[in-house]
């Protein structure tokens, strides 16, 4: 996976919606009200997992969160490849840790 060819895909819808929210309202989001929509999304995404099994309309949930993070990432200027490198790292040792703890 690409994250930088997506992130600019996803930037180039962005800016569309953007357009779209100064004609619409007068002012694009705010990266809070960006947030929020992604807030929408994950219980939207719940509700769909709990309720459904359509996978082509929890697939679509799924890229529309994606989507969410991938434009918060950049408005936020977060790197988002190293941070979850980052991330991944520190959680597979915490949980090494733990499984090594468990073995006494």
């Amino acid at each position: 996976m690409d994250i930088q060819k997506y992130q600019k895909r996803a930037l180039e819808i962005r800016e569309k919606y953007g357009l779209l929210e100064i004609k619409q309202n007068g002012k694009e989001w705010s990266v809070k009200e960006l947030a929020k929509g992604f807030l929408r999304d994950v219980n939207e995404l719940i509700n769909l997992i709990e309720n459904s099994g359509d996978r082509v309309v929890i697939a679509h949930e799924i890229s529309d969160c994606l989507w969410s993070i991938l434009v918060l990432a950049h408005k936020l200027n977060i790197d988002l490849e190293a941070s979850f490198m980052d991330n991944m790292d520190k959680l597979s040792e915490r949980i090494d840790k733990q499984l090594e703890a468990d073995k006494d």
